[in-house]
């Protein structure tokens, strides 16, 4: 079982090379447009490092958030192909073994549910049973349905409850929770537009002031009181932005 370290761990999330060249690039791109628009100073740039720092955390962020979104879409259908193949007659371990085809056909060999199935066959080849690997699973998801469907599966096999009937279940009950964050986030959509939009409006004013009114914004610029009053701003646009993303995540 050392092979559980190599598992991820779904709070985290790693970049790809190619991921992680394009989050670079766009907080390179944002430090650069607070430096200029700010401070009118490429050199403040070096300044504006633990915003770069801060940007690249928060996308790793958002990233590890929507895995373990796709994660538990994928953990539905799992448990849908495991309902459907114990009602045909195969028993749990059997079923997890078809139910692994049938996510290999609909996601893919190298989406996340799949290398976690092959995981569990794995272990139930080496005589490590069901339960605790799906309590494994739960437990580095961070999804309250995959911790919870794990427990219930645990009494039940303890128990010697009705497993198909607990699966079925349990899939409906993950599907109605994804459909409801569904509807929550299409709901939201066009808020979530308007507060990226929000996000640029900033810059836009001081672009076009300082376009159409040439040396209006000097007297910010190069000086003490300059610096520290627009230092000031950029602290507001910052906990506006942070209080706005937090408030269009809505969980279920």
């Amino acid at each position: 079982m050392s092979k559980n370290y190599s598992l991820p761990d779904y709070a985290e999330y790693h970049f790809s090379l190619k991921e992680g060249l394009l989050v670079c690039l766009e907080g390179a791109v944002l430090v650069a447009m607070i430096g200029y628009f700010f401070y009118h100073s490429w050199i403040a740039c070096v300044a504006l490092i633990p915003v770069f720092v801060l940007f690249i955390r928060e996308k790793k962020k958002d990233m590890a958030k929507k895995h373990r979104q796709e994660l538990s879409l994928e953990f539905k259908d799992l448990v849908l192909a495991l309902s459907a193949n114990t009602k045909a007659g195969y028993s749990v371990e059997n079923a997890l073994r078809e139910s692994c085809r049938d996510m290999e056909l609909l996601y893919g060999t190298d989406s996340p549910i799949c290398l976690e199935v092959r995981h569990m066959l794995r272990g139930i080849g080496n005589n490590v049973v069901l339960e605790k690997l799906l309590y494994d699973l739960g437990m580095r998801s961070h999804q309250p349905d995959i911790r919870q469907f794990a427990d219930v599966f645990l009494i039940a096999k303890r128990s010697g409850g009705n497993l198909t009937e607990i699966l079925e279940k349990t899939a409906a009950v993950i599907e109605q929770k994804i459909e409801v964050d569904k509807e929550i986030q299409l709901m939201i959509s066009a808020k979530k537009m308007e507060q990226k939009i929000m996000n640029l409006v900033p810059f836009l004013i001081i672009f076009y002031i300082g376009t159409t009114s040439r040396g209006f914004f000097d007297v910010l610029y190069h000086n003490l009181i300059g610096i520290v009053v627009m230092t000031v701003c950029l602290g507001f646009y910052g906990a506006a932005y942070l209080l706005s993303k937090r408030i269009v995540e809505i969980e279920v």
